[in-house]
């Protein structure tokens, strides 16, 4: 129901307007009356409304006072009538100047009246409709900034658009909440990924409230992650009386009641300001490579699970390093012997769960060490999630010796692929497979595969010659292939957003303004 007041000094009037029609068949409901300018804006500091139908000429403050008042103070956004009995146009010309919806004459007739609010009930459709494409492109807007923030990929103008539409403090943490690891046996679709991905959003950013817009839908933007990012501030938790950990974890529980699946949620380090979030962001991808190897829970936080040895602490070390000089050598036969040893040497230490976790840590990092000086430019935190994923998706329990030899091996056969290079005729080959197939279901891994190279290397010598991801390059060349068809034929959206290869019409949409900076609807009528 629309909500009316109506304003006049004389009785009869108002009393006559309210029997005139039906209010409530018609999709209003009268909400207040006022005999003068003055009574209606001290009602509309207490109530809002929807329509304003107000006589020109009452005692104590005119209507065209009221109206310049409201639209002056910014008291209301109600559409605004004015009722009169002098047909004098210097009185329109000025209403008119102050956004007057319409000027109708006394007496008022029934006809006339239904038609007024039949045009205000259209007006109101449209703007509603023109409000919500505004808050979607804006939103859409906000988290294109949001994510240059979050990947270090960023300028002032990012900065300041992200700190002007968000209560930015010190005290800021990168969170990130995807599904947990799904059964070895479990089959679930890419449909399936998405729509879950959607309803962890929407449920973010019902527990969130207020601070909704803090929350970023597909964050990392990989094809093998279906996240919602989280850019969480120190005072979220304070303003609600917690601490930060007990924050995120009613988030988490909230998930929990409401979704169909438990999630993880990975909690970078916390930084002294928005502009230093990808540092934070760093952390949580850290924290995702590691998690085949960690007990699974609920949250990770990155102070917690990468720790400093320290006194009382026992690192394996002659072991670990004889396991890392067989890794870099990539001689299979010495990595499941140091393996041996490496467990035989915890079990005989009598070493507890947190313990085996640092040891494994170290052997991490040392890893990523050892690829960085094959190739100083290859990303690998992304390399060795990617490398993890692969190596652990079939659930092998964590901290088993096939687990560890299983990852040892493989990632010894990527560093030998690192320095053996892979020539750029394969690059090629994966440039024409998008081409041709852009439409299609590939993936970075399929490629792989197909064309016998390691999917983790393969995504980073694809992002060195292209200076994107994969991912990224197909999206784009979709989104021009979509252009060209939204120029250059008549069909509509949705069947452009399937020929490209989307299935689902407001992802589609969502990307398309996140590439060309607009709807498909608007680049179509304004090219």
């Amino acid at each position: 129901m629309l909500k009316v007041l109506l304003v006049d000094d004389e009785p009869f009037i108002i009393q006559g307007l309210k029997v005139l029609i039906d209010w409530e068949q018609e999709g209003y409901m009268i909400a207040g009356t006022a005999s003068n300018g003055k009574e209606a804006y001290d009602f509309l500091k207490k109530e809002s409304v929807d329509l304003i139908i107000a006589d020109i000429q009452m005692p104590v403050m005119t209507g065209l006072d009221l109206q310049e008042a409201i639209r002056k103070e910014n008291l209301s956004n109600a559409y605004f009538v004015i009722l009169s009995g002098y047909a004098d146009f210097e009185y329109a010309r000025r209403a008119l100047q102050n956004e007057c919806t319409d000027y109708i004459l006394k007496p008022v007739d029934r006809d006339m009246l239904l038609k007024l609010l039949y045009r205000v009930s259209a007006m109101r459709d449209e703007d509603d409709r023109m409000r919500q494409k505004n808050n979607k492109m804006e939103k859409a807007y906000l988290a294109r900034n949001q994510i240059a923030l979050i990947k270090g990929k960023y300028d002032d103008s990012n900065l300041q658009y992200v700190t002007s539409q968000m209560k930015c403090k010190e005290g800021v943490r990168y969170v990130e909440i995807q599904m947990a690891g799904c059964d070895a046996d479990e089959d679930v679709t890419d449909q399936e990924m998405r729509e879950f991905q959607r309803q962890m959003y929407e449920c973010c950013t019902a527990f969130l409230k207020d601070y909704a817009e803090n929350c970023v839908f597909d964050a990392s933007a990989d094809e093998k992650i279906y996240d919602v990012g989280l850019i969480f501030f120190q005072y979220m938790a304070e303003e609600a009386g917690l601490d930060e950990n007990a924050y995120l974890n009613g988030l988490v529980e909230y998930l929990g009641e409401n979704l169909s699946r438990p999630v993880t949620m990975l909690v970078g380090k916390k930084v002294q300001d928005i502009s230093n979030i990808a540092r934070s962001y760093g952390n949580a991808c850290m924290l995702r490579s590691f998690q085949g190897f960690r007990a699974k829970k609920p949250i990770y936080y990155y102070e917690e699970e990468v720790q400093v040895t320290s006194g009382g602490i026992v690192l394996c070390k002659s072991s670990l390093d004889r396991l890392l000089k067989a890794v870099e050598q990539n001689n299979h036969v010495e990595i499941r012997s140091a393996i041996e040893q490496f467990y035989g040497e915890m079990i005989s230490r009598e070493m507890t769960g947190e313990t085996m976790n640092l040891n494994i840590n170290y052997l991490l990092f040392q890893l990523i060490h050892l690829a960085s000086e094959q190739d100083d430019g290859v990303n690998q935190e992304e390399i060795l999630r990617l490398i993890s994923e692969s190596s652990f998706e079939k659930g092998v329990m964590r901290g088993s010796k096939a687990h560890l030899t299983r990852f040892a091996c493989e990632y010894g056969d990527y560093l030998s692929q690192l320095r053996k290079n892979v020539s750029r005729g394969v690059l090629g080959e994966i440039e024409r497979e998008i081409r041709e197939n852009y439409a299609k279901n590939i993936t970075l891994k399929s490629l792989s595969e197909k064309y016998y190279v390691n999917s983790a290397y393969l995504g980073q010598l694809f992002r060195k010659k292209n200076g994107q991801s994969f991912k990224d390059y197909l999206n784009n060349y979709r989104m021009e292939r979509a252009a060209d068809l939204l120029l250059h034929t008549d069909k509509k959206i949705v069947e452009i957003a399937e020929e490209v290869g989307y299935h689902d019409l407001d992802y589609f949409v969502n990307r398309f303004i996140l590439v060309k900076g607009c709807t498909p609807a608007k680049f179509r009528r304004e090219a």
